[in-house]
């Protein structure tokens, strides 16, 4: 098979190289690549739309090995996607005057604590136009209790009625359990959303893809996004992406309000919402165990346990942001603290004997399986519920 690039052209100053793709199909059933490929987002499209979910795995592999330009940032980034949000970006509440939370659990409240001190808005709005129109409903009372005695005196309304919640609302963020997504759906559905003035969706519910919620809610607009925990002090990493009803400049509001969580990554294909859920979303709690074990080892070495969690968590932070500031492989900086024949050469065979590498891939690996089932189990219900007679 020979394709060629569709946006390709021949002022392209970019760094690929080439203009076409040479596919063959080995007998294995498995893509090879001749050639060389000029645009990463033109094999990320043919990768996605034309290899079997069941060879991806090994594929990108072969992708690489054979020579293909593979990119190795597989999601766009805007100009200033590097920067932390300092509340200079676009005033969100001038864009959206409404905004209503459907859901008032932890990760809500990271999302309008930061709202509420402003920090997504221009500094010319004053602090009663930036909360009048933050509206919170849930299901739960103490829940509800607690929204209003910490975010009441802010100018963020709380109500147990959904329908005044949503009503009138420029951005309905659904912050529920993906199991309670069906009840959220069926109760809104019985509010008649004015066409002209349909709000748009930002969901930050894991493994709940874009159109269950567009058949769910009958709307066009919806962004996904998968925050971690550490966004609940402003330190996480979502990443989101958007349905087709959603332009390039709401898409910028809609960044700048999932920056206030910490830093903010959008992808042009919901497939890496997926992979990102495996990788970021999930990834604390890998943190968290290695933490547990290097702590436990401590411990067991003769530390008390408030030095050993003193030392391990000095340890993984100072280590992160030494690898965010010097920009090096991973491998590099390994080496650059790993004495031949020392004792950290030691414990590092250890690791690799006891397949520490292999077992964090196969961890990542089945997680996204297993987000994967979970959709494809949602898509089958939504079938079947278009085929019952109504």
């Amino acid at each position: 098979m020979f394709f060629t690039n569709p946006n390709s052209n021949a002022n392209d100053n970019s760094n690929d190289v080439g203009k076409h793709l040479n596919i063959t199909c080995g007998s294995n059933g498995r893509i090879y690549n001749e050639g060389r490929v000029s645009s990463s987002s033109f094999i990320r499209r043919l990768y996605h739309s034309h290899v079997p979910n069941c060879l991806r795995r090994n594929n990108a592999d072969i992708f690489r090995m054979r020579g293909a330009y593979f990119s190795t940032s597989l999601c766009s980034s805007d100009d200033n996607d590097d920067d932390d949000d300092d509340g200079r970006g676009p005033n969100i509440f001038e864009y959206y005057p409404k905004i209503s939370f459907v859901g008032a659990g932890k990760m809500a409240e990271a999302l309008i604590e930061p709202l509420v001190g402003k920090k997504v808005n221009s500094s010319s709005s004053s602090t009663t136009d930036c909360v009048a129109n933050i509206h919170v409903c849930d299901v739960s009372d103490a829940r509800l209790e607690f929204m209003k005695e910490s975010y009441g005196n802010k100018g963020v309304y709380v109500t147990s009625s959904l329908e005044e919640c949503i009503t009138g609302a420029n951005l309905i963020v659904v912050a529920v359990k993906p199991q309670n997504c069906e009840v959220v759906f069926q109760e809104i559905r019985k509010f008649k959303m004015d066409e002209k003035t349909e709000p748009t969706i930002l969901s930050i519910v894991a493994g709940v893809p874009i159109e269950h919620f567009m058949r769910g809610m009958n709307l066009k607009k919806v962004a996904r996004s998968m925050p971690n925990t550490p966004a609940t002090i402003q330190k996480g990493v979502t990443v989101f992406t958007t349905s087709d009803g959603i332009d390039a400049d709401e898409k910028s509001h809609i960044r700048s309000i999932l920056q206030s969580f910490g830093k903010a990554v959008y992808v042009d294909d919901e497939n890496f919402i997926d992979m990102a859920t495996a990788i970021s979303g999930s990834g604390p709690a890998y943190i968290f165990l290695l933490m547990e074990a290097m702590i436990d080892a401590g411990v067991h070495m003769g530390f008390s346990r408030s030095v050993a969690q003193t030392l391990v968590h000095q340890t993984i932070l100072g280590s992160t942001l030494y690898a965010i500031e010097t920009k090096e492989h991973p491998a590099i900086l390994r080496n650059s603290v790993t004495s031949p024949a020392g004792t950290t050469a030691s414990a590092i065979y250890e690791l690799e004997n006891g397949r520490f590498r292999t077992v964090i891939k196969d961890a990542i690996w089945v997680r996204y399986c297993d987000i994967n089932s979970c959709i494809y189990i949602l898509r089958l219900i939504v079938l079947c519920s278009d085929l019952l007679p109504s």
